[in-house]
């Protein structure tokens, strides 16, 4: 990719493994309103949602919908942190790429962003972030992306953005942006990552 200027990335599932973290977030709240623990496929669904999907999904069909969404609103998200894993090789990736190329994150997790990133040590190598409180819809929704070629003054080729699930590929298309899927090889991409050192292959650096 020679014209590439940013590399943007999702951020659970391919900066962070996040699945402990966010099992034990939403079994907290499911306890609270005595609902059973969440099954696979709920963890699946969670994975790629904002909190309000998650919640909205969760708590179908229950009288605890609103207070649900209330609870989850202000739920500290530092005690659930710990959980939280740092996929290989990312810091490093980020560092060699660095003053070169921009960097930035489109994720669809929301108030919790800053804390993780801050509890991770990777605050300082992203130029911008932009999560679903950045944004009036979220992914799949093309918004984030948009945003982000807005702020660096870029056109779509110009970019890519760097996804494990299928909800990323779809931002991607509808914003024009280039997409490699990391880990992910059923994932129809333009490029895919089986670890994070592949994507300077993908940059020719």
């Amino acid at each position: 990719m020679v014209a590439c200027k940013v590399i943007i990335y999702d951020c659970d599932g391919v900066l962070i493994d996040s699945r402990l973290s966010n099992e034990a977030f939403y079994n907290h709240i499911l306890k609270r309103f005595g609902l059973p623990l969440l099954s696979q496929e709920q963890v699946d669904f969670i994975q790629v949602s904002t909190a309000w999907q998650a919640i909205d999904y969760l708590f179908q069909d229950t009288p605890w919908l609103a207070a649900a969404q209330a609870y989850q609103q202000n739920l500290d998200n530092r005690p659930f942190l710990s959980r939280l894993r740092l996929m290989p090789q990312v810091r490093e990736v980020l560092e060699y790429l660095r003053p070169t190329y921009r960097t930035a994150i489109a994720t669809n997790r929301g108030k919790s962003l800053p804390l993780v990133l801050k509890e991770l040590g990777l605050a300082d190598l992203f130029d911008l972030t932009v999560s679903c409180y950045d944004v009036s819809q979220p992914k799949p929704h093309p918004e984030c992306l948009a945003k982000i070629l807005r702020h660096f003054k870029v056109k779509p080729g110009e970019t890519l953005y760097i996804g494990d699930a299928a909800v990323d590929r779809l931002t991607s298309l509808a914003a024009g942006v280039p997409f490699a899927a990391y880990q992910n090889p059923e994932l129809k991409a333009d490029y895919h990552l089986k670890e994070h050192l592949d994507l300077l292959k993908v940059l020719n650096v």
